[in-house]
């Protein structure tokens, strides 16, 4: 996977935004799931699930939402609280199908809305900054 050339506003934000997917993607192809959820450093709570989980929300939070229609933002895996399941990283194997498909799903949602933005300093429509903010 190539990072992308110069060029175009958007296609240097299109093609940074696939860069990143794909190298997660890659990063993740062919494991298994007990590999997927195994730790990096114990007693972090880092896995490559966990960095998908939280790719998911992140796609959610600033483009779904911030690009979607006005109303209040519902994250994918719960609600974060002080003290409570971090949803994105308390991760097992059982997660491992699901997630990925909520992955791919707010992917292709977010470039869906990204594509209804002919201008980058357009304001969204959840949160009112631009496109290029979020």
């Amino acid at each position: 996977m190539e990072d992308p050339k110069d060029g175009d506003e958007r296609s240097i934000l299109q093609g940074w935004l696939s860069f990143h997917r794909e190298v997660l993607a890659k990063k993740c192809a062919g494991l298994s799931s007990a590999e997927l959820v195994t730790r990096s450093a114990p007693p972090s709570k880092l896995t490559l699930l966990g960095l998908v989980r939280h790719m998911t929300e992140m796609e959610r939070v600033y483009l779904v939402y911030s690009l979607g229609p006005p109303g209040e933002l519902h994250l994918v895996y719960g609600v974060y609280e002080d003290g409570g399941p971090e949803w994105d990283f308390d991760v097992d194997e059982s997660m491992v199908e699901a997630s990925f498909e909520l992955w791919h799903q707010e992917r292709r949602a977010a470039d869906a809305l990204l594509e209804t933005y002919p201008e980058l300093d357009a304001p969204g429509s959840g949160n009112r900054r631009s496109v290029r903010w979020n």
